[in-house]
């Protein structure tokens, strides 16, 4: 990957929605050429997709907490979580717990009846979000 690659990823990731035609104009390339770019960068693997940045708040959903979770199930855990459209993110992690979980709910008190219906699996510890200073950060840095 060269530094126009770089420029390309960081234009998606401000905005994936931005045209090729706008692309092009902001490195100094041709439509063709931009185009061309972001195949290899899809057959690469490096773009995996292009999504919309959704909400929380919008959407009501107001609490976000992550919550460390201990388990000596983790198959029915990871099951468990695929089902629950209050888990946006999980990861397994190493240490005492076995797995970190990002948690979007519409109050503290539908925070808590999630964390209640995880007790059947193990262990749990909620640190609730207060404020984000910054979310979704780029991977890319532009070594222009």
């Amino acid at each position: 990957m060269d530094h126009i690659d770089y420029k390309i990823l960081s234009l998606l990731h401000e905005n994936a929605r931005v045209p090729i035609s706008e692309m092009s104009r902001n490195i100094a390339m041709s439509q063709p050429a931009v185009t061309e770019r972001l195949r290899k960068l899809e057959e690469q693997g490096i773009i995996t997709g292009y999504r919309a940045q959704l909400s929380p708040h919008r959407l009501g959903k107001h609490t976000t907490a992550f919550v460390l979770f201990k388990t000596s199930s983790c198959n029915a855990f990871v099951a468990f979580s695929e089902e629950s459209p209050e888990i946006v993110d999980l990861y397994r992690i190493s240490g005492e717990y076995n797995f970190l979980l990002k948690v979007c709910t519409e109050t503290t008190e539908s925070l808590a009846h999630f964390l209640d219906s995880c007790h059947a699996f193990g262990f749990s510890m909620p640190l609730i979000v207060l404020s984000t200073a910054f979310e979704n950060k780029s991977l890319v840095v532009d070594h222009a």
